[in-house]
Formats: structure tokens, C-alpha cells, sequence
């Protein structure tokens, strides 16, 4: 029996997503990531090692993010996406066999470069492939899924790393983080790629940086885009590390945290799903969003009891689906031969957005405690919102 015509795009839109939700799954399915503080303490490592190895780790990500965005404009997206689990898979080997602080260095190197590798062409790749076959209005739903699916490995993983640690130790754990990573890699090789690298006549990944960052300046709509990936992303992603100190100061056992924990997961995990009913709202839409969560935000951080625990995963929730919007807007004013690139050049934007947050999180939340700090980080989404609600004319002299 041959599929019609109509039946063809739906059978390969299947095949991408289920492909790509499988990959998303286990690129998160790490069951070192709860537990590696707990293997660098356990070598000996003092507090000064560990936090320069997180520095390492966030430099490798800044310094790589645009180059290998446009490696992947210029060469091929699904390569740099099952290259990326592997160079993860070695800095986890590397951890496991040889457990000391250079291992651990050069495995935030691979980490890192991995991580890089994969960030700009992922998205790329789904949304040429998206549009090639005619469902690119579907970007928003396949990718709130994505990101959905990780955080369903996330927690997993939370609740699979106790164990496995008990039962078989720090090698155990690595030695699944490992296997879990060569998945990922194989699942890669099965994403479809219909574009030809090179095919607009690039002559290299230089080549295609420059006209990404020509195109960048050139386009006012594009800056626009580029610019609120960073200002929906960074702020509540870098809040998400301290979620933990936040639920402890309204006066829960520790036992409890982690259930109050997988309640904002869960409310981020919801945003993702829900993240395609919103792809139709316009920029007083996006706005609207933007300033109800950062109220929400503000006031259950603010309340400092465990029921204020409720809006926050809310607005974790708001801030997942207002993030895949903005990937939305970014996809669709930038050109298909430079794709990564400019999807990468966001990505170092919130890299450093993130950063700048965590420095400003260490002043607010010494100087008045992890609740007010909450609260106050809900005053660059309000000022967001306004900039989007705001009149075209407004916009462009503030621009």
C-alpha cells in the first residue's frame, strides 16, 4: 500500500520527534549529575578546586559556543550532535578511571566542549527539518517537548543516582553516565538531515561566522530576537541552582526538599508541554506571560513558606514555555544557512547573562536571604515584558 501525499509529511514529522524526544531523554539521563560534588569531595578536593573546575567548565562552554555554531552551518548539524555525546562520554571515562583533579579538569574540557557542540545545532537541524516538511508552525510544541523530556531524565536520574551509588559506588555511576552518553550518540545518527553543508556556497565555518554576525548587525528584527533569548533564559535558569537554599529557608526538614524540588521540575516540566498552545501569541502575548510569571514568582518566593513553593513552579512553568517562544521568534527571523550560528551567538548571550546573575544572586542573597533574592530577579522579566508591550515606534527609539 504506497502513503498518499498528505500521510508522507506526518510519517517523517513522527520520525523526527520520536527520534529527537529519545535523544533529549537521554542526553539528560546522567545519573553523575546529582552526585559528581559528591566524587570530587570524595578525591579530596578542596572548595577552591571544585569551584575552579566550574569555572573551567563555563569558559570552555563561552569560548566554543559561536565557533561550533557555525561549524555546524558549514558542515553538518547531526554530526556535531552525536560528536557531542562522545566527547562527554570520554571526560566521564576520564572521571571514573583516573578520579584526580587533572581528570576532573580535562572532563569539564570535553564536557564542555560537547555541551557547545550540540547547543545551536540541535535546534537548527529540528527547524529545517520542520520546515522542510511543512509542520515548521510545530517548532514550538516538538521543542517545549524536548525540553520537557530532559527534565523528566533529570529526575530520574535524581531518583536512580542514590541507589546505583549505594549499591556499586562512584564507578558505577560513571560507568552508566558513560553508556547512557554512547546512547545518545548512536540515537543521534538517526536524526534526519536533508540539508546539503555548504550548499549556499559557504567557504567555511569562518566564512559563515562573519555572515552571521554581519546579518546580526545588519537586521534590527534579528538583534531584537537575539537579544530576548538571554533576557527569557538566563535569569530563572541560573536561579534554578539555588531552588534548593530557597526551599530550605521556609523552614522545611531536609527530608522534604526533594519533594518540594520535583514540584518546581514538575512545574518546568508543564511549561514545556504546554509551550506549543502559546506559539500564536504575539509580542503583547509573550509580554503578558512575562509579567505573570514574574509575579508569581515574586510573590511565592516572597511568602517564604512551603505553600509560596507552589507559585514558583509556576512560574518555573511560565519561564520553560516563555523561553521555548523566544527560540520561536529567534528561528523565525534568521536565515537557514546561518541557523546555528545565530542560535549559538544567543546561546553565549545567556551564557553570559547567566553568569552576571550568579554574581548578582551572591550580593542579594547575602545581603537580604534567598527570598528577597527571588523576588528581586522578577524585575528584569517585568522590565522585558514592557520593552515587548510597548509600541513599535517606542520600541524602535528605544533600540
Amino acid at each position: 500500500m504506497t502513503l498518499s501525499p498528505a500521510r508522507v509529511p506526518t510519517t517523517g514529522v513522527r520520525r523526527l520527534t520520536r527520534t529527537l524526544y529519545g535523544y533529549a531523554f537521554l542526553e539528560d539521563f546522567v545519573l553523575l549529575y546529582p552526585v559528581y560534588a559528591l566524587l570530587f569531595r570524595d578525591t579530596g578536593l578542596s572548595v577552591w578546586q571544585i569551584s575552579s573546575l566550574f569555572a573551567l567548565w563555563s569558559i570552555t562552554g563561552v569560548v566554543l559556543e559561536v565557533p561550533s555554531g557555525a561549524w555546524a552551518d558549514a558542515v553538518s548539524r547531526r554530526l556535531l550532535l552525536w560528536l557531542g555525546p562522545l566527547l562527554t562520554a570520554a571526560g566521564f571515562t576520564l572521571w571514573t578511571l583516573l578520579p584526580s583533579y587533572g581528570a576532573f579538569a580535562l572532563g569539564f574540557v570535553l564536557w564542555g566542549s560537547g555541551g557547545a557542540l550540540v547547543s545551536g545545532a540541535r535546534e537548527a537541524l529540528v527547524y529545517d527539518e520542520l520546515e522542510r516538511l511543512g509542520a515548521a508552525d510545530r517548532y514550538a510544541q516538538v521543542m517545549g517537548r524536548v525540553r520537557a523530556a530532559g527534565l523528566v531524565a533529570v529526575m530520574a536520574a535524581m531518583g536512580l543516582a542514590g541507589p546505583v551509588l549505594a549499591w556499586g559506588g562512584h564507578t558505577a555511576v560513571g560507568t552508566a553516565s558513560v553508556l547512557v552518553c554512547l546512547l545518545a550518540a548512536a540515537t543521534a545518527t538517526r536524526l534526519p538531515e536533508h540539508r546539503a553543508p555548504g550548499a549556499e556556497g559557504n567557504d567555511g565555518w569562518t566564512a559563515t561566522l562573519k555572515a552571521g554576525l554581519a546579518e546580526a548587525r545588519a537586521d534590527r528584527s534579528v538583534r531584537g530576537a537575539l537579544l530576548l533569548v538571554p533576557a527569557v533564559t538566563a535569569v530563572w535558569g541560573a536561579l534554578d541552582e539555588y531552588t534548593p537554599l530557597l526551599v530550605r529557608d521556609t523552614g522545611v526538614s531536609d527530608a522534604l526538599v526533594p519533594y518540594l524540588l520535583l514540584l518546581i521540575w514538575a512545574g518546568a516540566t508543564a511549561g514545556g508541554l504546554l509551550a506549543g498552545a502559546g506559539e500564536r501569541l504575539g509580542a503583547k502575548g509573550l509580554a503578558a506571560l512575562l509579567a505573570g510569571t514574574a509575579l508569581a514568582l515574586a510573590m511565592g518566593a516572597g511568602v517564604g513558606s512551603p505553600a509560596g513553593i507552589a507559585l514558583v513552579a509556576l512560574a518555573f512553568g511560565g519561564f520553560q514555555a516563555a523561553s521555548v517562544l523566544a527560540d520561536v521568534r529567534l528561528q523565525r527571523s534568521i536565515d537557514d544557512a546561518r541557523r546555528a550560528t545565530l542560535t549559538s551567538l544567543a546561546g553565549l548571550g545567556t551564557d553570559l547573562a547567566t553568569v552576571a546573575v550568579y554574581g548578582g544572586y551572591a550580593v542579594l542573597g547575602t545581603a537580604a536571604g534567598h527570598g528577597t533574592a527571588f523576588a528581586s530577579f522578577a524585575v528584569p522579566y517585568l522590565v522585558t515584558a514592557l520593552l515587548l508591550a510597548a509600541p513599535p515606534r517606542g520600541r524602535a527609539a528605544r533600540g
